[in-house]
């Protein structure tokens, strides 16, 4: 392992972050504590870390990753992480921070092409990164939407740059922050929904799903979520779709990699019972294990209710924090079907979406009713035909994610439904895709909203976090730095600028620029 002290001779005062020149010994002697591997926590330890602050992370789980775990069984990889990952320069940031490449840890290959959306008529259409491509597509689906979708993506590249690119990178320290964004935003009707702005422009209602539908990936209702809180086209479109060679769970293990050579520590394995404050002040990190330390910040990219309910529950802070916070409303769950088949599928793409014969009604009752319907949306990965090595020869590896609600809506027996559900899962995709798909089969399991609950300690099993509302964004969101305790910041889908993977990657950025600033060691003269 490289000493701990390499991360100050690498960069020295040469590269900045927030616009602060890095420079270690501003933070001689500094210490944080990150708890939670997963992506987002990763991503703030290495900022961190790369800065001079000595940084612990540490995880309740065996593995790290958090939400972006991966399982590897019998030659299989199965990965509970994003299918792709899009704006990778965020990630390679974390590299170039202190003189180093990610390719050193982590292999990124191209996604070709981002998706595509079958209905249950069997129609296509294929979601190109390609300006000229996905014009071509519009075309073929319904040539009076075309001159509609150029103003459309003119459109939406405003609200992008200006608008969700910006606010994501910038922290929101107090509403008067947040009210400085408003103008603008008023100006670009961001309070408009991104179902309702798609269809400002287009007016085929195919067309508006396969342009809306991306806002789901970060726990939004395409019908509820505003155009500040998401892109209106999918992301990958400004970088590509890419993934990580070998799986999700290598990415994270390159993380991890680079985070341990700069000098960081990751214990896991041994969950965090209790953060000790003193007074305003987080003082003591406490495990399940008895284990103990003191940190001059500490940074959570656990689940936030969890955080304060259960980490901070001792204090009148944390139990007012935590009833507040489970009065709002969370983001729906997931249930997901992992499997494996026998034969390669070169015809079905990396990602798929499946689209059911609803799409309003279908996400009314996944977001307001909170029922389980016939009829589903399937989000279908396909991540061998990318990477074969995620599987043996002559083998393919497949994960089926389907949107439902969480369980404070859906009260449901999982142990019992599961097991019906994943059959009706596998029933649609053979009936689409692959008509002997059960007697293909190799393996499978699934994971339910009640796995969410208990394995990564997420308030009624979300799989985000607080729906991206207009009212649960922003400064109106968990503050990336608490307003209570002085030290204690927050990181991941919990806070400012919510889920996703971009989100998490920039909300890392943000959280580490503030942590920066206040950890600086004042120099005596």
């Amino acid at each position: 392992m490289t000493e701990p002290n390499e991360a100050a001779t690498l960069f020295a005062p040469r590269l900045a972050a927030d616009g602060m020149v890095l420079d270690p010994a501003r933070y001689a002697g500094r210490s944080a504590c990150v708890i939670g591997a997963g992506l987002g926590g990763l991503a703030l330890a290495i900022r961190l870390q790369s800065a001079g602050i000595a940084t612990t992370i540490i995880e309740a789980r065996q593995t790290p990753g958090g939400f972006a775990h991966s399982h590897e069984s019998d030659g299989f990889t199965f990965d509970a992480g994003p299918a792709i990952v899009t704006e990778p320069a965020g990630l390679e940031e974390l590299w170039a921070l202190s003189g180093h490449e990610m390719a050193r840890d982590v292999e990124l290959v191209p996604v070709v092409p981002l998706y595509r959306l079958n209905w249950p008529d069997g129609a296509n259409f294929e979601y190109s990164g390609d300006p000229q491509a996905l014009t071509a597509e519009i075309a073929r689906i319904n040539p009076a939407d075309v001159a509609g979708f150029d103003r459309l993506v003119e459109y939406s590249d405003g609200i992008y740059r200006d608008g969700y690119r910006r606010l994501a990178q910038t922290p929101l320290p107090d509403f008067r922050a947040m009210l400085k964004s408003v103008p603008a935003l008023a100006r670009m009707r961001a309070w408009q929904s991104v179902y309702a702005s798609v269809a400002r422009y287009i007016g085929n209602e195919r067309l508006r799903q396969a342009l809306s539908f991306h806002t789901l990936m970060a726990g939004g209702n395409p019908m509820t979520t505003s155009v500040a809180n998401a892109p209106l086209l999918d992301p990958a479109r400004h970088g590509g779709a890419w993934w990580a060679r070998g799986g999700t769970g290598r990415l994270v293990a390159g993380m991890v990699r680079h985070f341990e050579r700069l000098g960081g520590a990751v214990r896991l394995g041994d969950p965090v019972i209790r953060i000790h404050t003193m007074g305003t002040h987080a003082c003591e990190v406490v495990t399940q294990g008895g284990w103990m330390q003191r940190f001059d910040a500490v940074a959570s990219n656990a689940d936030v209710v969890h955080t304060y309910r259960d980490l901070l529950g001792q204090t009148k802070h944390g139990k007012d924090q935590a009833r507040r916070l489970m009065r709002k409303r969370f983001g729906p769950s997931l249930f997901v079907v992992h499997f494996a088949l026998e034969g390669k599928w070169p015809g079905i793409p990396h990602r798929m979406v499946l689209f059911g014969p609803r799409y309003r009604g279908l996400l009314n009752d996944i977001f307001n009713l909170g029922v389980l319907p016939r009829d589903m949306m399937i989000f279908l990965d396909h991540p061998t035909v990318t990477d074969p090595s995620l599987a043996p020869a002559g083998k393919s590896v497949f994960r089926a994610v389907v949107p439902v609600a969480h369980m404070g809506k859906l009260a449901v027996d999982w142990d019992q439904i599961g097991p019906m559900l994943e059959k009706r899962v596998l029933d649609e995709i053979g009936r689409r895709l692959i008509p002997d798909i059960h007697d293909r089969i190799v393996t499978r399991f699934h994971y339910t909203p009640r796995d969410f609950a208990l394995d990564l300690n997420a308030h009624l099993g979300s799989a985000f976090g607080l729906e991206p509302l207009p009212w649960q964004s922003g400064w109106l969101r968990t503050h990336n730095r608490d307003d209570v305790i002085d030290n204690l910041y927050f990181v991941g889908a919990g806070t400012h600028p919510g889920a996703g993977f971009p989100g998490v990657v920039a909300g890392a950025k943000v959280t580490a620029g503030l942590m920066l600033k206040d950890l600086i060691v004042e120099r005596r003269v």
